[in-house]
């Protein structure tokens, strides 16, 4: 092979392959990511598992989507106050103990599910109880990535973190399909309690995180401070809105369980969750190239009209295997998105700010699928699953485009040019 191919192919392998820098230079890194791999993939089971047995205890769309509401109501009651608490405390243990509360809940869906008669209002609570947890945990977990790696090691740590995360997307509700068929239930929900206790080693094992040096008591002054320094900086307002704006508009997944009774039953729910997670996963291991791409805040916006146009193709073409292509690009597309969106929050946010400002991003990217799920829901029940899947699909797009328009802070964001405030709150 001529020396100049050789290079070309090294180069173009470097571009289209995941950085795994960040794991072989940090040891609390590749602990994360262990512990995140094992969680996401019981978290996967049991996401499948709550929605496939709501409905088939109650055969309603609108109870299914109505989960979402569940989840949104726990995150805005305790999103602020992890994110205080992030700034404030050590996060390690914050997360430990979270992890700890949210054994519990799963505990609870595993005597719930072996009752002659499950409850569904019982169900409703403990995913009510989880996404509270959850809003607690998560600020002090996006808090500690850029204490354990290099600030130049950011997008390639995140590349890493998806990667895992996506992998966890596909195996957790495809194996959670095959289990739910074949050994029931209360076992699925059991898999997830030992993916609990096996996560657990690896958090132990993690170097505490203390808070910054001048961090102070948690206090309302405090959050008000958060949402002043985001509300000051178009480039975060835009990565909000515009993933709102994509989740809340073409987030059908609350329509799974219904969609997936006519082509096959709970195996084609598996793959109907785990098919955005394939995409996303396949972005993720060649996304090597997306670190030379300077605009992010423009590559959120073009990632989130492709997630609308994929959404649209979803709800247009009949058959399994043609909708299950296009999930998939959607969830490529909102792997590109993630990336950037993670990008731009690491690299704008100070570290003092970080637990805070993760809460406002956990209520916008949270609020967003749950209040989707509940509005595809809510279509479908009044006109058809099509028509949900469709219009939420256009109307993504549209959104998307036009708050691009009314940011052009945002739009126009470049990682190599932009500089912090002056004075930070």
């Amino acid at each position: 092979m001529p020396p100049w191919l050789q290079t070309a192919l090294r180069s173009w392998l470097s571009l289209a392959t995941v950085d795994i820098t960040p794991l072989r230079r940090h040891r609390d890194f590749r602990l994360l990511t262990g512990w995140r791999a094992i969680s996401f993939f019981g978290g996967m089971i049991t996401y499948t598992a709550v929605p496939y047995q709501v409905y088939q205890l109650t055969h309603s769309v609108v109870a299914t989507g109505a989960l979402g509401l569940v989840e949104m109501a726990g995150v805005l009651g305790f999103a602020l106050l992890g994110g205080a608490l992030a700034d404030a405390r050590e996060r390690r243990s914050m997360v430990l103990i979270t992890e700890v509360a949210l054994m519990g809940t799963c505990v609870v869906l595993i005597i719930n599910s072996l009752l002659v008669r499950p409850q569904v209002w019982l169900m409703f609570a403990a995913v009510g109880v989880a996404a509270a947890l959850d809003a607690l945990q998560r600020p002090a977990l996006d808090a500690i990535l850029p204490r354990i790696v290099d600030r130049d090691e950011l997008i390639a740590a995140g590349a890493v973190g998806t990667v895992t995360m996506t992998s966890a997307m596909i195996t957790g509700p495809a194996v959670a399909g095959l289990m739910i068929a074949l050994i029931g239930l209360p076992l699925t929900f059991g898999v997830n309690l030992v993916t609990f206790a096996l996560g657990l080693v690896f958090l132990l094992a993690l170097r505490t995180v203390p808070p910054p040096p001048d961090a102070e008591r948690p206090s309302v002054r405090r959050v008000i401070e958060g949402f002043r320094y985001a509300r000051s900086r178009q480039e975060l307002l835009g990565t909000y809105f515009v993933d709102m704006i994509a989740m809340f508009f073409g987030m059908p997944e609350a329509l799974f369980p219904a969609i997936a009774v006519g082509l096959g039953g709970p195996k084609v729910l598996g793959l109907m969750y785990a098919a955005p997670a394939v995409g996303s996963f396949l972005f993720s291991v060649t996304s090597g190239w997306t670190g030379r791409v300077h605009r992010h805040g423009m590559g959120v916006v073009v990632a989130a009209i492709i997630w609308g146009v994929a959404i649209v193709g979803f709800g247009a073409v009949p058959g399994l295997a043609p909708a299950l292509f296009f999930l998939a690009i959607g969830g490529a597309a909102d792997m590109m998105s993630g990336i950037y969106r993670n990008a731009i929050w690491n690299q704008t946010i100070p570290d003092s700010l970080r637990g805070r400002l993760a809460s406002i991003e956990m209520l916008s990217y949270a609020s967003g699928p749950s209040l989707g799920n509940f509005e595809s829901g809510v279509v479908a029940g009044l006109f058809s699953i099509r028509a949900s899947i469709l219009s939420g699909g256009i109307l993504c797009v549209v959104g998307c485009v036009a708050a691009a328009a009314l940011l052009p802070a945002f739009r126009a964001y470049d990682a190599r040019t932009w500089k912090p405030a002056t004075v930070e709150p």
